[in-house]
């Protein structure tokens, strides 16, 4: 009985550390960093001998994930990062942000971007439905860009934001150093709460496909 005890002790605390790993923290950077280099997909280029694709080959790669997904999603941006690449998924049909998707640099493997993608998208993540509306959020765009910013001059002085997307249950924003892309972050749709991606390394570049 005492061995089964512990056994469930411990098989609960796991799942409270898993779910800790997945939530977002008090608003610091790094509070949703799941991933570094090396960690989940292949980042860690266990193949010495692999190559690193291009970017128009990580959208191509994209869009070959989305046609399983019907014919209204398109892909908008795909970003070259140090450690990945991320790309911006949109409903045609609405013009309403989608997803968001990491691509491995090696692998070509596509994954679901973990934080905000998964935990507050009302759609298309974990707790999603199809019957979500993005325009029924309380935080507006506007407000959106002033919570982003607030967390900035907090936390990263210097940086500042850029364009605002919208998602189902959120906002995704650049980050701006020196008026140059340095990252992204994204402000929950109903609490403002904001969420660095961390997960990425140092900008490259970025390729748009979807003309706004």
């Amino acid at each position: 009985m005492k061995r089964m005890n512990l056994l469930v002790i411990s098989t609960a605390l796991g799942i409270l550390l898993g779910l800790a790993a997945c939530a977002p923290g008090g608003g610091q950077p790094g509070q949703g960093g799941m991933m570094g280099p090396g960690m989940m997909g292949g980042w860690g280029r266990n193949n010495p001998d692999a190559e690193q694709i291009t970017i128009d080959e990580a959208a191509e790669a994209v869009e070959r994930y989305l046609r399983t997904y019907g014919e209204d999603l398109a892909l908008a941006e795909v970003m070259e990062f140090a450690w990945n690449f991320y790309a911006e998924v949109e409903e045609e049909s609405t013009g309403i942000h989608a997803m968001e998707l990491l691509i491995d640099k090696y692998t070509r493997q596509i994954y679901p971007e973990m934080g905000p993608n998964m935990m507050w998208n009302t759609k298309y993540g974990m707790m999603g439905s199809n019957y979500a509306i993005a325009d029924e959020m309380p935080v507006t765009p506007e407000q959106a860009k002033t919570l982003a910013q607030r967390f900035l001059d907090a936390n990263l002085p210097g940086v500042t934001i850029g364009e605002v997307d919208t998602f189902y249950g959120y906002y995704t924003l650049h980050t701006l150093r020196n008026e140059q892309i340095e990252g992204m972050l994204s402000v929950n749709g109903y609490k403002g709460g904001v969420w660095y991606h961390d997960w990425h390394g140092p900008f490259i570049g970025m390729e748009e496909f979807v003309e706004h």
